[in-house]
């Protein structure tokens, strides 16, 4: 797959002073959903507001859709849908009305405004004033506003942000409908780590404007095998501490052994000494890493 965003050696500074973004190199890749992740902070939003323009670049390169932005910037837009931050709309009109806004700025058909609302699950409520929209259909709307265009490439800045559990849930199924029936490559910062983990097929991790990794999902969660651990309860966990700690890093949390081991073999012989020792195992498993987990893993 060819690469539909390419930026290298990217480095932004505000006041000319303090660095937000330094050196930043990222690669999103077609077809991809892309998670750029970290926390709050970290220069997630500044980077997508360079990659669109919205930032005026101070250093680096930034290609879209194999073209050079400086040059080709009009032609660039033309294909991207955006969402940075909290989605522009007018709280008086109606989701139609305000799509027939951007209607006219894109200069696409009319017949593209029902298309939109039906994907993003507001065909029934076209007529509904967006002051009465909840938080999570006000971002379906802005979802419908940036798919307008009929983009190749979608930028999306926390868009689950204040969503309650399940229009996070709702979002996540629509992001997927998107990536997988109409192949739209989506880029998507995030500092919810546990549920963008349930989306994204590549990440990025960013922290403090350094990117610490890149890659795909699953290269991630395979190279990180020394975040796994194992949990263990028994009849005497004071005396089991003792024991496993011979062999193995262990401490005692939350009334329960975590003992640092990323080998199958090792609960086996963790079982053995426990048994040799004549203590009771109440709970013995493993827990595999997770991006936040990773993450904390690289800060640290």
């Amino acid at each position: 797959m060819h690469p539909i965003i390419q930026i290298s050696n990217l480095t932004h500074r505000f006041n000319n002073q303090h660095i937000v973004l330094n050196n930043i190199n990222l690669t999103v890749t077609q077809g991809s959903i892309y998670g750029f992740l970290g926390p709050n902070g970290a220069g997630k939003t500044t980077t997508l507001r360079l990659i669109l323009g919205l930032l005026q670049k101070q250093s680096g390169d930034i290609k879209i859709l194999e073209k050079s932005f400086d040059n080709n910037r009009l032609a660039i837009l033309k294909q991207i849908g955006s969402l940075i931050e909290t989605p522009s709309i007018y709280g008086q009109l109606t989701a139609q009305q305000n799509l027939l806004v951007w209607q006219k700025i894109y200069q696409c058909s009319q017949n593209r405004i029902p298309e939109v609302l039906k994907i993003v699950g507001l065909a029934t409520t076209a007529h509904k004033k967006a002051n009465n929209f909840s938080l999570g259909m006000k971002q379906r709307l802005g979802l419908a506003i940036a798919l307008l265009n009929n983009p190749s490439l979608l930028i999306l800045d926390e868009p689950t942000n204040g969503l309650d559990p399940n229009g996070i849930i709702e979002i996540r199924d629509l992001l997927l409908q998107l990536n997988h029936d109409l192949r739209i490559t989506i880029l998507i910062s995030s500092h919810l780590l546990s549920e963008i983990e349930k989306l994204v097929t590549h990440i990025g991790l960013i922290h403090q404007g350094t990117m610490l990794f890149e890659g795909t999902l699953n290269e991630v969660l395979t190279t990180q095998k020394n975040v796994s651990y194992v949990i263990a309860n028994t009849a005497n966990n004071a005396q089991a501490l003792d024991m496993l700690s011979l062999h193995y890093k262990v401490i005692l949390k939350d009334d329960k052994l975590h003992i640092a081991t990323s080998l199958d073999q090792d609960i086996a012989h963790i079982v053995n000494v426990l048994v040799q020792n004549k203590i009771n195992i109440y709970e013995i498993h493993r827990i595999n890493p997770d991006l936040e987990s990773i993450f904390m893993n690289y800060i640290k």
